[in-house]
């Protein structure tokens, strides 16, 4: 996340300084620490369910929930993200894998929510609460890029095909 998006947004864009984000990260990390449930609250159900629906359903622990899809968001938007800044993907193709995650991450905030009281530290919980606001954060991010400065992301000179695009 943010490897190509938050250097953009810094440099060129400009609407936030690093130090305003931080602080807003910190302030949102604060009030998700605060709420948090107690781990002598934490609810203990060992049920023999798919994984996709023990987490839907918030009976998996936050862990398993939390670290496969994040490794595989992370590698996908890495990849669409490198592909389109070597001019290998158009920008429409771009937009196809960013849909196509798009269910996929809905899935994954509800679990990580749902999930989220299923661990011991409170840190953990907010920390990965946190990273559901970062991961729409991104999204609004690169929707940002794609919209209002598709020249400062996408080689517009190089697309022949998908020049359109760029306006």
């Amino acid at each position: 996340m943010f490897v190509y998006s938050l250097p953009l947004f810094f440099s060129q864009v400009g609407l936030a300084t690093p130090l305003e984000l931080l602080i807003i990260a910190m302030a949102l990390f604060g009030v998700l620490f605060i709420s948090a449930v107690d781990s002598d609250e934490i609810t203990k159900t060992q049920t023999r369910i798919s994984y996709l629906f023990a987490a839907w359903t918030g009976q998996a622990r936050l862990t398993w929930v939390f670290w496969p899809f994040f490794i595989i968001l992370n590698a996908s938007l890495y990849t669409a993200d490198t592909l389109v800044k070597t001019g290998l993907l158009t920008v429409s193709s771009w937009d196809d894998v960013h849909i196509m995650l798009l269910l996929p991450i809905v899935w994954w905030i509800t679990a990580i929510w749902r999930c989220s009281a299923n661990t011991q530290f409170k840190a953990y919980m907010a920390g990965a609460r946190l990273v559901t606001f970062a991961i729409l954060f991104e999204y609004a991010l690169k929707l940002l890029l794609r919209i209002d400065y598709p020249r400062l992301f996408f080689g517009c000179e190089e697309l022949l095909l998908d020049y359109g695009s760029c306006f």
